[in-house]
């Protein structure tokens, strides 16, 4: 699980910071709104597009042994990232009356912050190195601790800028940030530096865009390390660290446990599984949340109204998930052949378990913004809980027969961290197992009806004669696929197609009526 993301936490403000405005104030606050999201959302795809066609590029021409021992490093960086003070940072944002001396204050706390846990890890590095068997770790290790000294160059211009709606600037830095990453991981895998491409390349990325955000927000202070009058800042910031922690937890351990036990090629096999596996879940549907959570915030007071747009948005987003999901497990050798190459042969099998969890893992993530627009964001807190746990004991356990038990403990974590959601939820949602089951029997049943007539296909007619050509295999799958769920949804649910195409375009009613 070390491709995913952990839970992004917004700044919360109390109804207090803000006073009516004059209409025309109001008509330019939502100009610069619009703007802003249009150069955020079209930075993040471009930057998307950017970074996965030289991820695809360079897996083929490094291996999964290089992979391993990154994702061994990557364990250590993540816990450490979670510590690193961006919290901190973020509670300027609702600072009413931000001066220059909470700004320099903020700085030296963040400066403060990452000296200490670059100094953990550059001294930890040696243990970590042992505890996996792999002494380059140890070198690794020590080079990524200039990854936290460029995260207060970072933290502080963001949330200058987020405060005036100036997402341009830091459109334009994270481009270039992304395209200056791409090449440089081109070049170094070109050049056969091996893991160290996957090492050099992210450092160059966040120094990019420490310089570039740092010059255009014009942020450069001097630390303040007189803390007093700070108290808002940690209180903020320790909220954010306690939700971002069960999170890596649940989606570190896995790495962590099979590292000690695996080789760095499996490591290395396994954590591409996850990232190809994980890549709807934790890219496309976040944003879809962030859609919803307004719409269910206009809802807090008419529970019944908010658990029926609730189940709506699980419908339609399940319409999706679902079937892409069913289709990568019953497609993945054409699809890993196609994508990565020969070298990463051993994918599919991973990814065929890794794939059917994945709707289950989805549904999990849509109940926090339902539950955050009625006030209960401790319950997001307790599910974060529960994932942790099982997710970790699943590992633990299923380490000591193999990657592919590991891959396919994902089949029973999921399910049971779903079900470890509904009953957490229930008493704020009133949303029980039977409300899902009435509201999911169609994208799942459609599912599964298209997911054996795809595999039928490609047992009976294709897979014997197209093995040598994966992208024309690939392509007769999704072909084969496409129909079938059409016909079963046409004949199940005709109204159904226009709803999945509305969700597809990101019309908000889509996601939230």
């Amino acid at each position: 699980m070390t491709q995913t993301s952990a839970p992004q936490v917004a700044p919360t403000h109390s109804p207090e910071s803000f006073t009516p405005a004059p209409l025309a104030g109001q008509e330019t606050l939502a100009g610069d709104v619009k703007q802003a999201i249009i150069w955020r959302s079209g930075s993040q795809i471009a930057a998307q597009i950017v970074s996965w066609s030289s991820t695809l590029i360079v897996m083929r021409l490094l291996s999964p042994t290089d992979y391993g021992l990154f994702a061994m490093s990557l364990v250590m960086l993540s816990f450490l990232t979670f510590l690193n003070g961006y919290g901190f940072a973020s509670a300027l944002i609702q600072e009413r009356d931000l001066d220059r001396h909470r700004i320099r204050q903020a700085f030296g706390l963040l400066l403060s912050a990452n000296a200490l846990i670059a100094a953990v890890q550059w001294l930890s590095a040696p243990a970590v190195a042992a505890y996996y068997g792999q002494p380059v770790v140890a070198d690794m290790l020590r080079v990524q601790t200039l990854i936290y000294i460029s995260t207060p160059f970072i933290a502080i211009p963001e949330v200058l800028m987020g405060r005036r709606l100036d997402f341009r600037s830091q459109a334009v830095v994270n481009l270039l940030s992304a395209l200056t990453g791409a090449v440089i991981s081109l070049l170094m895998a070109w050049a056969d530096f091996g893991v160290w491409t996957l090492v050099y390349a992210p450092i160059v990325m966040f120094w990019v865009r420490a310089i570039g955000l740092t010059i255009l927000a014009r942020s450069l202070v001097w630390p303040s390390f007189d803390f007093r009058g700070c108290g808002n800042i940690f209180r903020f910031g320790l909220a954010i660290l306690l939700t971002q922690l069960f999170w890596l937890v649940q989606t570190q351990s896995d790495i962590f446990v099979i590292g000690r036990n695996l080789t760095p090629h499996e490591v290395g096999v396994y954590s591409q599984a996850v990232f190809l596996a994980t890549i709807f879940y934790s890219r496309f549907v976040p944003p879809l949340n962030e859609v919803a959570f307004p719409a269910y915030s206009r809802l807090q007071d008419d529970l019944p109204a908010l658990r029926w747009a609730f189940l709506r948005s699980a419908r339609l987003i399940m319409l999706i998930a679902a079937p892409l999901y069913v289709g990568m497990a019953v497609s993945a050798k054409p699809l890993v052949a196609t994508l990565f190459g020969p070298t990463w042969s051993e994918l599919p099998p991973l990814i065929e378990f890794m794939a059917l969890a994945m709707p289950f893992m989805t549904m999990q993530i849509l109940f926090s913004p339902a539950l955050n627009a009625i006030g209960k964001p401790g319950v997001p807190v307790r599910t974060a809980i529960a994932g942790a746990t099982i997710f970790a004991a699943a590992f633990v356990g299923a380490a000591q027969f193999g990657i592919l038990a590991v891959a396919a403990i994902w089949c029973v974590a999921a399910p049971l961290l779903l079900l470890a959601t509904v009953v957490l939820s229930r008493p704020a949602l009133g949303i029980g197992l039977a409300d899902m089951w009435s509201a999911l029997v169609l994208p799942v049943g459609s599912s599964v009806a298209m997911g054996t007539v795809v595999w039928a296909v490609d047992r009976l007619l294709v897979s014997t004669r197209l093995d040598a050509l994966p992208l024309l295999h690939l392509g007769l799958l999704i072909a084969v696929g496409v129909v079938a769920y059409g016909a079963v949804i046409h004949a199940t649910d005709r109204t159904a197609l226009g709803q999945i195409w509305a969700l597809i375009r990101r019309k908000p009613e889509a996601a939230a009526t």
